[in-house]
């Protein structure tokens, strides 16, 4: 069992919601609760609260056979408002090469992420996106992910193609993310999700 929190760097709470993992690993989590704020006050004020009503310690956690926390910070982000029950989330987590240029993330997001991203929350296909970095780092340094929220099975194969087309239509991306990351530090993620938000 897993337990996330992600934040972004100012202002207010803005986001929660649980996740089932569809594909099992030996020593992954199966499932998390998490919730998003605009500040790491915003995330820990909720953390307190959750000790204090008991649902930080309660038997669902206590009988995990494995528990672990961690704190992001999302600098590129955006959602829809509204409440969505049983969607899907993809989580690619990525490591930069020692050699990449210090503002490689920068650039990979706002040339070829962000975009592409930000036309799928447009047109409904996807509810969600964000862009993490651990804000306490429990991982390996220069890691990142790139997370978004599918509106339903089809808009996962939806966002494939539009990655396939991306690759087509600026083939400087595509090598370029690739010489910037590391293949042996990749990973992805399905996840079953129901979340809200602000």
């Amino acid at each position: 069992m897993g337990k996330k929190s992600a934040q972004n760097l100012t202002g207010e709470f803005i986001g929660y919601g649980s996740d089932t993992n569809l594909i099992h690993q030996p020593d992954g989590e199966t499932h998390d609760d998490w919730w998003s704020a605009m500040s790491m006050a915003g995330v820990l004020n909720v953390l307190e609260q959750s000790y204090r009503n008991g649902t930080a310690t309660s038997p669902v956690f206590t009988s995990a056979t494995k528990h672990w926390d961690s704190i992001y910070v999302s600098t590129y982000y955006n959602w829809q408002p509204g409440t969505w029950k049983d969607v899907y989330t993809r989580v690619g987590t990525y490591k930069l090469k020692a050699s990449s240029p210090d503002d490689a993330l920068d650039t990979l997001a706002k040339t070829i992420v962000v975009p592409l991203l930000e036309k799928l929350l447009a047109d409904g296909t996807i509810h969600e996106y964000e862009i993490d970095t651990e804000a306490v780092h429990t991982h390996a340094p220069d890691t990142f992910s790139i997370i978004y929220i599918a509106a339903n099975a089809e808009a996962l194969d939806k966002v494939d193609a539009a990655v396939r087309g991306l690759m087509k239509s600026n083939p400087l991306g595509g090598p370029a993310f690739s010489s910037w990351t590391d293949d042996q530090g990749h990973r992805d993620e399905l996840i079953r999700t129901t979340a809200t938000f602000k």
